[in-house]
């Protein structure tokens, strides 16, 4: 009866989940292309691009991994 109510106060795991899986998809796709495609991503904005979207994702990761961390009372 005390796991229950301990759980209930947790917070919910699954924006982490996804904002990792988010990551996880793209570092997948980014490995794919890279091999696949020797000039990936192309030029210099094509690489700025890479970068911010990777950015955007891992700050997001981060900052649901944080925010959906239980703190001891």
């Amino acid at each position: 009866m005390t796991t229950l109510i301990l759980a209930a106060g947790d917070p919910s795991k699954v924006p982490f989940y996804i904002a990792g899986g988010l990551l996880v998809v793209w570092a997948l796709a980014l490995a794919g292309l890279g091999l696949t495609r020797p000039a990936f991503p192309g030029d210099a904005r094509g690489a700025r691009g890479v970068m911010a979207v990777t950015f955007v994702l891992m700050i997001a990761a981060m900052a649901t991994a944080v925010l959906t961390s239980a703190f001891p009372k």
